[in-house]
């Protein structure tokens, strides 16, 4: 005998794997995660700033 197979089932199924692959692309497409571009983001303000804390000041006396 065949095993009997609710068609609502199996078609929600499918399409529960189909909108899984398309997650997966979009995803991929959108790159990194909101925290990790926040964590990226203070990351460099923080190099910056550490930057501007070692500049010199030079004087300048142009009279």
């Amino acid at each position: 005998m065949a095993e009997i197979v609710n068609l609502n089932r199996a078609r929600k199924a499918k399409a529960k794997i189909k909108k899984g692959k398309t997650a997966e692309a979009n995803r991929v497409a959108h790159g990194t995660p909101k925290a990790l571009k926040k964590l990226e983001v203070a990351k460099l303000e923080q190099a910056s700033e550490r930057l501007v804390g070692h500049r010199l000041e030079v004087s300048r006396d142009d009279n």
